[in-house]
């Protein structure tokens, strides 16, 4: 990944063409389509969960692997509101590569958001309400400093949720987006620091180890509350 932002830095626009165009959000949602239906991620059947509730003002994760794909749903809702605002109303200076970095990351968001919405259904809580007072859209350190805490947080509740996932194909699901996420999480962090090594910094990867950190959902939402307006229950979700 840092090889082709690298490419995308020096304008070579044929390569960046190659290697960096999305798949087109209704492409995207077909093949979501297909997914879902060979491999039951459509939930109206699934009797062990209580499906999510959402009521004004609140909603109600649910219990289960509902409501862990309802928590990864918030998540990506809240990802992709943020990337939607900052490819509206772009930071003062932001270059073109930077643009085309951004926009990238914010289709893959919505992507995610649109899928997770299609193959919960009936299951999906309405979309929550966000609150980005505490951000400068127009300063290029507090946007590029919430992408990072935001792909960051992304990757440690996918990480933390891996193990509360009983269906396999949804932790399959989560093993793929969470590689995405992380994907993105290299490239704002070579975005803040250009030529650095701080793509895989040690605030977020063991250096023993060599592994990416993890957090259960009730510290993941505690965090993602202050951008959140909806009130959000989860006291049902697996632990």
């Amino acid at each position: 990944m840092t090889k082709i932002i690298h490419e995308v830095k020096k304008e070579d626009s044929g390569l960046r063409d190659k290697l960096m165009k999305p798949m087109s959000r209704n492409s995207f949602l077909q093949f979501a389509g297909a997914t879902a239906a060979a491999t039951g991620l459509v939930l109206a059947g699934c009797d062990n969960d209580d499906d999510g509730v959402s009521t004004m003002g609140t909603v109600d994760l649910g219990s289960g692997d509902t409501g862990i794909l309802n928590y990864a749903y918030l998540l990506e809702q809240l990802e992709a509101a943020f990337y939607v605002q900052v490819i509206a109303t772009p930071f003062t200076g932001m270059t073109a590569a930077e643009k085309t970095i951004l926009t990238d990351i914010r289709d893959h968001e919505l992507a995610h958001r649109d899928f997770f919405k299609y193959a919960l259904g009936a299951s999906a809580i309405a979309s929550v309400e966000v609150n980005f007072a505490s951000i400068d859209f127009t300063n290029r350190a507090s946007v590029l400093g919430t992408a990072k805490a935001f792909e960051d947080l992304g990757v440690s509740a996918y990480n933390g949720a891996g193990k509360l996932i009983e269906n396999t194909d949804y932790l399959l699901l989560a093993g793929k987006i969470v590689s995405v996420e992380a994907r993105h999480a290299s490239a704002i962090r070579d975005l803040l620091n250009p030529f650095s090594a701080d793509y895989a910094g040690d605030d977020v990867v063991t250096v023993s180890q060599g592994l990416d950190g993890a957090k259960t959902p009730a510290e993941v939402l505690t965090i993602a509350a202050a951008y959140v307006k909806t009130t959000v229950k989860f006291d049902k979700l697996p632990s």
